[in-house]
């Protein structure tokens, strides 16, 4: 894909965003693009780089090492399911991890993050679906791990994740993303936040959906990069 392609996707998808917002009453400031960047080369992903995104999304670790080394200045935000064998490089690698679904993998990140990188901004990953077989905490576990991993030193809790339930209705995938926001809104008053949590919700075929619900970061990939170039495992 030519950087010019991939300049006029990241312009359509901003104001697409821009529109949303304004739709929804909210600052288009308010709602951050995070390119999800996973099984994508690492040309189209510094062409992307170059006309002005900044925020990448990986799933996995041994694919992402290489495009970090490549563009060291971004901010990788690390959005797959976490092995413990790899907290010690997540931790490092990364500026964002939005997965966290238990106090064990947070202390561990927690731990084994270099004081000298600063902290390491955590979100819970939560099953507003309820799906048995989907991960993340259970909505009603959501404050309790907030509380917990809101203390330990080197990471900072500072929002929530989730992935609706595939679903053709609205509806449904609107609830998921309510509630969500009304999680949010619980533990910020629960826990004194001064700021308000982010909200990581919304891909590229709901993500209007999650702008109007509360979203304040955006995973988006193929409405940017295309098709994926691979199937990539992460071992």
């Amino acid at each position: 894909m030519t950087l010019d392609l991939i300049e006029t996707n990241l312009k359509r998808v901003r104001e697409n965003v821009r529109k949303a917002c304004e739709a929804s009453g909210r600052n288009p400031n308010e709602v951050n693009l995070l390119a999800v960047s996973k099984s994508q080369n690492i040309e189209v992903i510094e062409s992307a780089y170059k006309v002005g995104q900044n925020n990448f999304g990986e799933n996995y670790l041994q694919e992402a090492k290489e495009k970090i080394d490549r563009l060291p200045l971004a901010d990788w935000h690390f959005i797959g399911a976490i092995q413990s064998k790899k907290t010690k490089e997540i931790a490092n690698k990364f500026n964002w991890v939005h997965s966290v679904d238990s106090e064990r993998l947070a202390k561990r990140l927690s731990e084994q993050r270099d004081p000298k990188k600063g902290k390491l901004n955590i979100l819970i990953q939560v099953n507003t679906s309820k799906e048995p077989q989907k991960r993340g905490v259970h909505p009603n576990e959501v404050y309790s791990l907030a509380k917990k991993i809101s203390v330990l030193s080197n990471i900072s809790f500072t929002g929530l994740m989730t992935i609706p339930a595939q679903s053709h209705n609205e509806y449904v995938t609107s609830s998921c993303f309510r509630t969500l926001r009304q999680i949010s809104e619980q533990i910020s008053y629960r826990l004194c936040l001064e700021k308000s949590l982010h909200l990581s919700m919304g891909m590229s075929n709901d993500y209007l959906l999650a702008i109007k619900e509360g979203s304040t970061w955006v995973r988006i990939g193929t409405m940017i990069f295309g098709p994926r170039d691979k199937i990539y495992r992460d071992y």
